[in-house]
């Protein structure tokens, strides 16, 4: 890793991070939306995954505002969380639960990029930089939303694999 020597390079570092991760999920999202099952959680990838346009655009213009060409810098944490959320999209059993897996996979994401957000902001306020902030900002409240809704999604799915639980047979030894 190059040497960071202020907290400016360390904001573009975050800004470039979360650029290289929100394409990452352009590529993830339509085969998670493929992928379920449950008509909310199919519509709720489609619609983030609409968001997640907007985030590279905000991303490419927070870039630029600092000075910095529109590109990324390899997020090894969103490869991993990519990766999780590819093998939720393989799992076996019933579709109810590969939906239960699948939510939990967005919801890391979800996590791991309001972490992001919400740090990248902080650094573009303390440097005053307003607007950076205030793109970073909306996107922070849109991935909350996301997360939100993930949530309420996973209350009738959770209740759906848990309905679909394959019931083993117990032998009991009759005395």
């Amino acid at each position: 890793m190059s040497p960071i020597p202020t907290l400016n390079a360390l904001l573009i570092d975050e800004i470039k991070d979360l650029y290289f991760a929100e394409n990452q999920l352009l590529k993830a999202l339509p085969k998670m939306a493929k992928a379920a099952t449950n008509a909310k959680l199919k519509r709720g990838f489609t619609h983030h995954l609409a968001q997640t346009r907007v985030h590279v655009t905000r991303l490419a213009k927070a870039l630029k505002s600092l000075g910095c060409p529109a590109q990324g810098k390899t997020c090894h944490a969103m490869l991993g969380l990519v990766k999780e959320g590819a093998e939720a999209i393989t799992l076996k059993g019933p579709s109810a639960v590969r939906d239960a897996a699948l939510i939990g996979a967005a919801q890391r994401v979800e996590h791991y990029e309001m972490a992001g957000y919400g740090t990248a902001r902080s650094f573009a306020e303390e440097l005053g930089e307003d607007q950076v902030a205030e793109l970073l900002q909306l996107t922070l409240t849109e991935e909350g939303e996301t997360n939100k809704a993930l949530t309420e999604i996973s209350v009738s799915v959770n209740a759906d694999a848990l309905a679909k639980v394959i019931q083993v047979p117990t032998t009991r030894k009759t005395k």
